[in-house]
């Protein structure tokens, strides 16, 4: 057996001429890419935050950079601190963002007129959603607001200077834990304003909820509107959270919408008469599309102007004079920026949308419309991570290429789209191939099938580190969206609603059976992986069938049972994903599990996790390690250190999941 694969080793080394042409694990340090622009209100320039990865520290940096009229980019402020957030005051004098130049993060003004910047905050927490009051005198903004509760037991007997062991932690909150922030501390997300001067922040909110995310002002910035979820019996119903409306002088918070659902992301239109806002009605569906809707100031006259889309809006902004509202989503996989105006008529713009996620070719983007509607936004495509774009009138400018010093001498796989049939029911389904550098169809190559997470998201034609890397070591390597997939409207994600997996292994397996007929796949030299939802399908795999000679499953759900009472989003998986409660359907849940079909096994299995992962827990991880164990199947199991849910938030842990990857499936090569 002819072996194609470069050993994980060799991906690290800076060998032959040959091997530095090809993607290798180290360049992960060198990508680069933009993400949310922010267009100055003339349309003339854009503010953007330039993420590169700091090599010293492992961790991702953003830096403001500008794109200037000339072609030009270059830095804004010249900061060594991680800047975020960029957002123009409504004259265009003034940019808001947010650094930690100081040492921690503060909202930091950068005047136009002289390029001068300076903090204006000397906030303890971390700042986000920045708004500016529509005459520029204030910025609102979201900050946790610790609330400390004394502890329920105090030990008596201590001797002064005893060395006892800490105090237990008492826990009764009822989401206590979540995925990439750890134990939640008391407290909860505040909304304040202070003075865009700088001064002292005025605390708006202080009942026991979270008022995060993006506020909306009124136009005589008297008023703000938020989304959140303020009722009583949260914890039971999750998503339901509602519009209010705070009027700044007395604090005094009035919900303006009152539906069974989620309506979130209020927009105040420029001329200050209407609200755009997302949502849908609750039907308990494990997929239920995100729409865009406007309503008067008060909540009354609410219009769907996306009714007959059926998709997900990702992200939308007004048009400048308030006639239209632009707003981005998925489509076959495909990033779309559309417009539609106030009677729902919606036409296309571009479907270059998307890239900023740079380890796997998952969905999304980000944009910003200026007062003559250029719109800024970020675009991407299969050999490259995100850049800048610009819209005007129709026609597209790409205006950054910030990876060419790093890609442009490589050789990156080519990435093709696959479409094939279900052998279930012969609905279309769409999937991508990525070939390895050198491709020659004549020859037989090994297969890698990638599966996405979710699973109700969507893959598609964009930049992904994870996928290059593995085309670079040999692989064809397929990714697809089977049933469950965002992207391909509502009744195709809810083909697994109270149904996974089911024939979404079907899905995948037919895609495999497509790439082979092609002709030149080692039909014995089959691997798959593929992390959070695709891991919980590459366990099902190896339970139900033994065709490929080795898997990796990341980050997986094994056990549905014990997954909803561990998981940080518990209260919404066992009402969104299942019939009920646990012990009130076990046969369901386990007859959903991976772990009742362990006694399958045969494929050597490793598993990958974050340490510190808590939406798909490490006991899930561990409960598949040690049956594969008592089951005599080959198997490691891999504990990625410093890691939640999201690996690639480190780079090296990303190089650590693809190197591991690598290595467990090199191993089964040489049999």
């Amino acid at each position: 057996m002819k072996k194609w694969i470069i050993t994980a080793a060799a991906l690290m080394l800076s060998g032959t001429a040959a091997a530095q042409e090809k993607l290798q694990l180290e360049d992960i340090f060198t990508l680069e890419y933009a993400s949310s622009p922010t267009i100055h209100p003339s349309g003339e320039w854009t503010v953007f935050v330039r993420q590169s990865m700091d090599i010293n520290n492992d961790r991702k940096v953003g830096r403001l950079w500008a794109s200037l009229p000339d072609g030009d980019i270059r830095p804004l402020t010249g900061s060594q601190g991680s800047e975020s957030q960029p957002v123009w005051s409504p004259s265009g004098d003034r940019l808001a963002y947010v650094s930690t130049e100081t040492g921690s993060p503060q909202v930091h003004i950068y005047w136009v007129d002289s390029g001068d910047s300076a903090a204006i905050t000397q906030l303890t927490q971390a700042p986000s959603g920045l708004s500016w009051s529509p005459d520029g005198s204030q910025i609102a903004f979201s900050m946790f607001t610790p609330k400390s509760q004394p502890a329920p037991v105090s030990l008596p007997g201590k001797p002064e200077g005893a060395d006892w062991t800490a105090a237990p932690k008492y826990i009764d909150k009822d989401n206590y834990r979540y995925d990439g922030g750890g134990y939640a501390k008391d407290g909860h997300q505040q909304i304040y304003v202070i003075p865009a001067t700088g001064g002292s922040p005025r605390q708006l909110t202080d009942e026991e909820f979270n008022h995060g995310g993006q506020v909306s002002w009124s136009p005589d910035s008297k008023h703000i509107f938020f989304s959140a979820n303020r009722r009583d019996d949260a914890f039971r119903q999750p998503v339901n959270s509602e519009i209010y409306r705070l009027t700044l002088s007395s604090k005094e918070i009035t919900a303006i919408t009152e539906r069974d659902g989620p309506d979130g992301s209020p927009k105040v239109s420029p001329n200050g008469e209407k609200i755009a806002f997302t949502g849908y009605d609750d039907t308990k569906m494990s997929f239920q599309a995100s729409n865009l809707y406007v309503m008067d100031l008060d909540g009354s006259s609410v219009e769907l102007l996306t009714g007959d889309l059926d998709r997900s809006v990702t992200g939308f902004e007004w048009d400048r004079d308030s006639e239209g509202v632009y707003f981005t989503y998925d489509n076959n996989g495909v990033g779309q920026l559309a417009r539609t105006d106030l009677d729902g008529d919606h036409r296309q713009l571009t479907n270059r949308v998307g890239g900023l996620s740079y380890a796997r070719p998952y969905g999304g983007g980000d944009f910003s419309v200026a007062k003559n509607d250029r719109i800024a936004f970020t675009i991407s495509n299969p050999m490259r991570p995100a850049e800048l774009a610009l819209w005007d009138d129709g026609d597209v400018q790409q205006l950054t290429r910030l990876n060419e010093d790093a890609l442009a001498h490589k050789q990156l796989a080519k990435v093709e789209e696959i479409n094939y049939k279900s052998s279930v029911d012969g609905i279309d389904l769409q999937g991508w191939i990525a070939y390895p550098p050198g491709f020659d169809k004549d020859k037989n190559y090994p297969l890698m099938l990638e599966i996405h997470g979710g699973p109700h998201t969507n893959y598609g034609p964009r930049f992904a580190a994870e996928i290059q890397l593995f085309a670079a070591a040999g692989y064809v390597v397929l990714y697809t969206n089977p049933r469950g997939s965002t992207s391909y409207g509502s009744d195709f994600a809810n083909e697994i609603h109270h149904n996974y997996p089911s024939h979404d292994y079907n899905d995948l397996m037919d895609g495999v059976d497509a790439v082979i007929n092609k002709g030149f796949i080692e039909e014995d030299e089959l691997y798959v992986t593929g992390g959070s939802g695709g891991g919980v399908l590459t366990a099902w795999i190896v339970g139900h069938t033994d065709r490929f000679k080795a898997a990796v499953v990341a980050k997986p759900v094994i056990n549905w049972y014990s997954f909803v009472l561990t998981a940080d989003m518990y209260n919404f998986f066992y009402q969104y994903w299942f019939p009920g409660l646990p012990w009130d359907n076990m046969e369901h849940y386990m007859k959903y599990s991976p772990i009742s079909y362990v006694g399958n096994v045969t494929t050597p299995t490793m598993l990958l996790t974050g340490e510190n992962d808590y939406r798909t827990p490490m006991s899930e991880t561990e409960q598949y390690y040690q049956a594969l164990k008592l089951k005599g199947v080959d198997t490691a199991m891999v504990r990625i250190q410093d890691s939640g849910h999201g690996i690639y938030a480190r780079p090296s842990n990303l190089m650590n999941k693809v190197a591991y990857i690598l290595h467990w499936f090199e191993k089964y090569r040489d049999e």
